[in-house]
C-alpha cells in the first residue's frame, strides 16, 4: 500500500491575517505586473503578503506593502526594491466595481493570497469591511467550534 503523494501546492503566500481583521466580502482574480528577478524569488518561495493592500490611484489598482525578496544569485545590474508597488492586472468592470465599493466608509481591499495559474502569477483580492474586536472573538469561538465539532464526528465514527 503505497500513499498517494499530494501535488504541489500552487500558493506562493497568503495574508491569513486578513481573515482575522476583515470580513471579506467579494473576491477577485488580478495578474500581477512583475520584473524577471521577482518571478524567480517567488519561484524560490520569497514572497511576503503580510501588511500589504491594494489602492486605486489613476484608475488602476496597485500593490503596496508586499514583499519580493530578491536572491542572492540576482544580477547586480538590477536595482532590486523588495517593497515596491506593483500594478494589478483587472478588467475595466472589476476596476469600477473595486472603485465604487472602497468609495464607501469602512471598506478596503486587501490582498488574501498570491498563487500560481500555469505559468502567471495572479493574486487575489478581496473587498473588506474592518472587523470590531468583538467581531474577531465571535469568528474565533465559531472557528473553535466548528474544530471541536470535526474532532467529535471523526471519534464518533471510529
Amino acid at each position: 500500500m503505497s500513499k498517494k503523494k499530494k501535488p504541489p501546492s500552487n500558493n506562493i503566500a497568503q495574508n491569513k491575517r486578513a481573515r482575522h481583521d476583515y470580513f471579506l466580502e467579494e473576491k477577485f482574480e488580478a495578474g500581477l505586473v512583475l520584473s524577471g528577478w521577482e518571478v524567480k524569488a517567488l519561484r524560490a518561495g520569497k514572497g511576503q503578503l503580510t501588511e500589504s493592500y491594494v489602492i486605486m490611484k489613476d484608475g488602476e489598482a496597485w500593490l503596496l506593502g508586499a514583499q519580493i525578496q530578491p536572491l542572492p544569485q540576482a544580477s547586480t545590474h538590477f536595482v532590486t526594491d523588495p517593497n515596491r508597488a506593483r500594478k494589478l492586472l483587472l478588467h475595466a468592470k472589476e476596476l469600477a466595481k473595486i472603485k465604487q465599493a472602497t468609495e464607501q466608509k469602512g471598506h478596503t481591499i486587501v490582498a488574501t493570497s498570491i498563487y500560481w495559474k500555469q505559468h502567471l502569477v495572479k493574486c487575489q483580492i478581496a473587498l473588506a469591511k474592518g472587523k470590531q474586536q468583538h467581531d474577531k472573538r465571535q469568528s474565533e469561538k465559531e472557528r473553535d467550534w466548528s474544530v471541536q465539532k470535526q474532532r467529535v464526528l471523526r471519534d464518533h465514527a471510529k
